[in-house]
């Protein structure tokens, strides 16, 4: 079940101003425009592929995601194909020619036949040769101690509303990190909750996802400026275009 502040459509008209993007746009964006058919997992508010139309998109758009709230707001555009679901709950067959998840949406696949099933998913829904970029944190920058309750975030609606919001994590045990999000404001009668549980993999860890699921890592970098070591693990993997795993789903 998607977390609360994803499925509440209120909280979900929240997101983008929240979340202010950190160079993952600017990152994915161009690889987006050179590719005729995109699927944006995860694909939250649509903010990506609502950009990628802007920026003269002419190809087949699609964003998937299991929360109703934010696909309110991706459906804001009608020009993109916007499906309520998950990697489990579809089945696109040699259809796309990159694939992205963006907003550290992979950290959610928190077990490891859930990620068995979504880079199998990914690689299927790929043509041969077809792209997968995805980015999550990496656990040695210790993300979580940083999220708690001295850390507010603060933004004003459209219509004058003043909404706070800040985290607290509890501990990092055996590669996961479980936390609250508080969302408040003087407008409400009570404050609002939602509770989250992220995962962590190292990139040994991850390559072995990667590597089972028959794909094959092109790049791999530590931030948004290619740097090769940071707090990011952002990878770029490949479906083969031949081999024992690449030529069937």
């Amino acid at each position: 079940m998607p977390d609360e502040h994803f499925a509440d459509a209120g909280l979900a008209a929240l997101y983008d101003a929240m979340n202010p993007r950190s160079g993952d746009f600017a990152f994915y964006l161009p690889m987006i425009m050179a590719a005729e058919s995109v699927l944006d997992v995860g694909c939250g508010t649509g903010s990506l592929l609502h950009l990628a139309r802007e920026s003269g998109h002419r190809g087949r758009l699609v964003g998937l995601d299991p929360a109703e709230g934010m696909l309110a707001q991706a459906r804001r555009r009608d020009d993109v194909e916007w499906v309520l679901g998950d990697l489990s709950t579809v089945a696109w067959d040699g259809e796309f020619d990159f694939a992205v998840m963006t907003g550290h949406a992979f950290q959610v696949l928190l077990t490891d036949d859930e990620l068995r099933t979504a880079f199998a998913a990914i690689r299927r829904a790929l043509k041969p040769g077809g792209r997968f970029g995805f980015d999550t944190r990496d656990p040695a920058a210790r993300a979580w101690e940083r999220w708690t309750p001295a850390h507010v975030s603060e933004v004003v609606t459209a219509d004058g509303t003043a909404v706070r919001s800040w985290n607290d994590a509890g501990p990092f045990e055996d590669g996961y990190v479980s936390f609250t999000t508080t969302y408040e404001s003087p407008s409400w009668n009570a404050p609002r909750r939602s509770e989250s549980t992220l995962r962590f993999l190292d990139v040994a860890a991850l390559g072995e996802f990667v590597a089972e699921a028959g794909l094959v890592v092109d790049e791999q970098y530590g931030y948004w400026d290619r740097r090769p070591a940071g707090p990011e693990i952002i990878t770029l993997v490949r479906r083969p275009l031949t081999g024992s795993r690449g030529t069937s789903p």
